[in-house]
């Protein structure tokens, strides 16, 4: 099997009523959607926002060793 997990960088706003505020998530991913999945699921459950309060802006590829998060970095063995 050829399935790779890649580090994703997802930049996106977080609105609600009161409230605009930018993020940018490191997720690691098999696919683009997939790390666009996990950062809906992780700010719904963290900050209980519905999906039409979260706008995804861009999201880019990022070599392992790129990442700033210590936990994507320690998963991807960097």
């Amino acid at each position: 099997m050829g399935s790779e997990v890649k580090v994703f960088r997802v930049f996106g706003e977080l609105r609600k009523p009161n409230l605009k505020t930018p993020f940018v998530k490191e997720v690691r991913a098999l696919k683009e959607e997939h790390a666009v999945e996990q950062v809906f699921c992780e700010l719904g459950s963290t900050h209980k926002a519905k999906r039409f309060h979260i706008k995804i802006l861009k999201v880019e590829e990022i070599p392992p060793e790129e990442a700033r998060n210590p936990v994507v970095r320690k998963l991807s063995g960097v």
